[in-house]
């Protein structure tokens, strides 16, 4: 639901603020006062392409605020997911549109694209006005309205599951298909890759060792010459540092036998003479036991660029080249056993066509029962909205094939099933039945929409409906039938009218009136809604124009009151 619309600079419209409810909300004011602005307002907002013309002059930008409570709806819900921009319960978009013609939106405070709110539109708000609104003119909307006629949504909905099963199984099918078109040369690959690491045969942590070892020998001249220099001058020399140390020991070790304060001095020196010393043995040992193999360090590098190169190839390291191994392995497996796998995913694709084939048949030969029965019910609607003996014609074709696509008995599969439905009328006795969309005039669009409306207004989903030309060249009773069938609408729906007739206007649940004032040497529209004096005053204008007098808003007074009675 709609629940608050804020419009900025717009037109000639300065600043204006309406909060609307639940039911039927209807605007009236004289012509050119600014009503159909704030249809075009509420469809900036929802999508529609901005211009520079709109910003009101001497502005920098024209805003437009749309406060929609939409609670847990789930049409809405799912249009928000698709475009990433979360579920609060309430939803907030602003448009503005610059004097350059540049726009910008935002849906709860997050910047959004023209496509986003579009996807939107078509879950919030159904607008007839001009062509480009009408969601009646395109015949994909046809078979959601013949479904929501039939109450097919479950039938609908449980074939949308299976066709997801199997277009899964399909696809499914098809990659094991390529994978037998290319096992050969795939199997080549594989076994070579495979053959390639089970000669390398790494294993983990490998490569780290072979570095260490690599640099150990690219400077094992260095490294003996480190070690066994040092075992000399600690050991194996005239005057070799342990030699000297173990003077002063056996001293400190006389002396405190003197004075037991030099004991701990004397043991800590012995210490490090018996370290020094054992020091001194490993260093000489590692200065013997290194030797320079020049043949080693070259099958050292040799392994380690091996190593180097098959880790970039399969992945980064070690544990990479085995796990490719692994997956090699599994997947000749899986090539070997191919004729099998196919077969197997044959049957699960057959079985799930069959099934999601047998629910589209069921579906297709409900709404055929069907699509007489709601052409001729909006046919009746149509008569009484002034539009004579219109007739509208349900048709329903099967889709048409498409190479490499689903098919069911000659007829395309898709998750809505095989039908194309589109609505035809006939305007006159004895002509042929054309496309909605063929329609010239605005008002009998909004008329044939709201023929719809009024027949599917029990069922499907809850939304906004907004009329604005639905009144155009009718009055008298048939005005008064238009006011009727909105009224019957809004019961179900939130329902916003634009209307110049009294007819109509009396069946308002809520009555706002919008008018244009000259302030400051500007010219701006505002909106009022109207309380049941005010209200009275507006039908009384409807009825007899400028001059209003006691004989009109008597009329004014019955026809409301005559209003209120039929909707009780």
């Amino acid at each position: 639901m709609l629940s608050v619309l804020r419009v900025r600079h717009l037109a000639i419209i300065d600043q204006l603020e309406v909060e609307l409810g639940p039911g039927l909300n209807v605007i009236t004011g004289e012509t050119g006062a600014g009503k159909s602005i704030l249809i075009d307002a509420l469809g900036l907002v929802l999508g529609d392409r901005g211009k520079a013309d709109l910003v009101r002059t001497g502005a920098d930008r024209a805003e437009v605020e749309a406060l929609f409570e939409v609670g847990e709806d789930p049409e809405v819900q799912a249009a928000l997911d698709e475009a990433g921009l979360g579920d609060e319960g309430e939803l907030l978009i602003r448009r503005a549109v610059g004097a350059t013609g540049r726009t910008r939106a935002y849906v709860n405070g997050r910047l959004a694209t023209a496509g986003q709110l579009a996807t939107l539109a078509g879950a919030l708000v159904d607008i007839s006005s001009q062509h480009e609104h009408h969601t009646l003119v395109d015949p994909a909307t046809h078979l959601g309205f013949l479904d929501a006629f039939g109450q097919l949504e479950g039938l609908r909905d449980a074939l949308r599951g299976e066709f997801a099963t199997l277009r899964e199984a399909d696809a499914a099918l098809a990659r094991a298909r390529q994978d037998a078109l290319r096992r050969d040369e795939r199997e080549d690959l594989l076994r070579f890759q495979l053959r390639e690491i089970e000669q390398l045969d790494p294993r983990p942590g490998e490569l780290e060792e072979l570095l260490a070892e690599r640099e150990r020998r690219r400077h094992a001249e260095r490294l003996a010459q480190a070690a066994g220099g040092a075992e000399a001058a600690l050991y194996a020399d005239d005057d070799a540092i342990c030699e000297a140390i173990g003077r002063i020991a056996g001293e400190l070790e006389g002396a405190a036998r003197i004075d037991a304060r030099l004991a701990a001095p004397a043991e800590q020196v012995a210490s490090a003479l018996s370290q020094l010393e054992d020091a001194a043995r490993e260093l000489g040992a590692y200065a013997r036991d290194l030797t320079i193999e020049p043949e080693r360090l070259a099958e050292v590098e040799d392994r380690v660029h091996r190593l180097q190169r098959m880790s970039r190839k399969y992945g980064g390291d070690e544990a990479a080249i085995l796990a490719h191994r692994d997956a090699a392995r599994a997947e000749l497996d899986e090539l070997d056993q191919i004729e099998e796998r196919m077969t197997a995913l044959e049957a699960k694709r057959d079985a799930a066509l069959r099934e999601a084939g047998a629910r589209a048949r069921t579906l297709s030969e409900r709404r055929a029962a069907i699509a007489a029965e709601l052409g001729s019910r909006i046919s009746e609607q149509l008569h009484t909205l002034g539009m004579g003996d219109a007739r509208v014609e349900v048709r329903l074709e099967p889709l048409s094939e498409r190479s490499g696509e689903l098919s069911v008995d000659d007829a395309r599969l898709t998750e809505t099933g095989i039908d194309r439905v589109e609505f035809l009328i006939a305007p006159n006795p004895g002509e042929e039945p054309k496309p909605l969309r063929k329609i010239a005039s605005g008002g009998e669009l909004s008329r044939a929409m709201l023929a719809v409306k009024r027949v599917l207004s029990g069922v499907g989903r809850a939304g906004l409906y907004v009329f604005d030309e639905v009144d155009s060249g009718v009055g008298g009773a048939v005005a008064e039938t238009i006011g009727q069938k909105l009224a019957e609408v809004a019961e179900h729906h939130q329902v916003i009218c634009v209307t110049h007739l009294a007819q109509i206007a009396v069946y308002g649940e809520r009555h706002f009136r919008v008018e244009k004032v000259v302030e400051d040497g500007r010219t701006h529209s505002r909106i009022t809604r109207l309380s049941e004096a005010d209200r009275k005053e507006e039908i009384a204008r409807m009825v007899g124009g400028l001059k209003i007098t006691a004989s009109t808003r008597k009329a004014a007074a019955e026809m409301l009151a005559g209003a209120r009675a039929r909707a009780s």
